[in-house]
């Protein structure tokens, strides 16, 4: 992870969007963390990244996982094609 200070970030953004692509860069504020910044090389990673980080998408996995521990439903695995 890449650490920069707020006022260096501000004046290389285009820079540090390329960076992040590869990896978070911190952004720190009076030498303090402050934020991270996180690209993305595609709208995929994009959709995947809020779907990885949206809570009512995680919810509905977590009763998903919980209704097969029960023994409701049926695995993927199991599905006819």
């Amino acid at each position: 992870m890449k650490t920069v200070a707020l006022n260096e970030a501000k004046d290389e953004l285009s820079k540090y969007l390329r960076l992040a692509e590869k990896q978070e860069v911190m952004i720190t504020r009076h030498g303090k963390p402050a934020g991270t910044l996180i690209g993305f090389a595609s709208k995929e990673n994009w959709f995947e990244y809020r779907l990885e980080h949206d809570p009512r998408f995680l919810q509905r996995i977590e009763q998903a996982r919980q209704s097969l521990r029960s023994g409701c439903g049926i695995k993927l695995e199991d599905v006819p094609v």
